[in-house]
């Protein structure tokens, strides 16, 4: 029986002869920093809702966050319709959407609380308990299981000590599994944060841990 873990090599749209760095692949030498006030309102939707750094208690939406919500605003021909990016906003805020953040997304958008958490229950993007600074999502769907996910899965939670949705003791990591991220030419795939990383192994995982320490990214 042949070997199913063949690795694609380089990054998504990096493959062949080509030779870039991870940072033209991903963009980082020229797109920059994202301005937390959205820049331009039609960029404002696609923007990360996952970062290290966040406060729990943080207002919803003060500054140039309130500046950035009036501009997705402007994207909808109604208020419900900016649901979804505006929970997305609320965790990139605080790291997690508890009831009492979907109480208050419910007000800004003049939405009953029950419907805001009918739609916050729905989708795993949101969480709706605190994780750690790095929230690793390990695919474990087919193509990446195939190609050792589970072991992939078992490394960050062994180097980590921590079980499936458990915050680290230093605060820094929360493990899960992932139903599919949409990069199955490129198994095992891992998101971390807003950030994926193709083609990991259990060998790939201590220095991908020692990046986010050291790096924040």
């Amino acid at each position: 029986m042949s070997d199913l873990r063949v690795r694609n090599p380089g990054w998504a749209g990096n493959t062949g002869e080509f030779d870039l760095t991870e940072e033209q692949v991903r963009g980082d030498d020229f797109v920059g920093t994202r301005p937390v006030e959205g820049g331009h309102p039609a960029a404002t939707p696609s923007y990360a809702y996952m970062r290290a750094e966040r406060d729990p208690e943080a207002p919803l939406f003060e500054g140039p966050y309130a500046e950035r919500f009036e501009k997705l605003l402007t994207r909808y021909p109604e208020k419900r319709a900016a649901l979804l990016p505006t929970l997305a906003l609320a965790q990139e805020v605080r790291g997690h959407v508890s009831p009492e953040t979907m109480a208050r997304v419910a007000e800004l958008l003049d939405l009953p609380d029950a419907y805001v958490r009918g739609v916050t229950s729905f989708y795993t993007m949101y969480n709706k308990r605190e994780v750690g600074r790095f929230l690793i999502q390990v695919c474990t769907n087919i193509s990446c299981n195939l190609c050792g996910a589970d072991d992939v899965l078992e490394a960050f939670l062994s180097t980590t000590d921590t079980e499936l949705g458990e915050i680290s003791k230093d605060g820094d990591f929360t493990v899960v599994e992932a139903e599919c991220l949409a990069a199955c030419g490129f198994p095992t795939c891992v998101q971390i944060n807003s950030r994926y990383y193709e083609n990991v192994t259990p060998a790939d995982v201590p220095n991908i841990l020692d990046r986010l320490k050291e790096r924040g990214e």
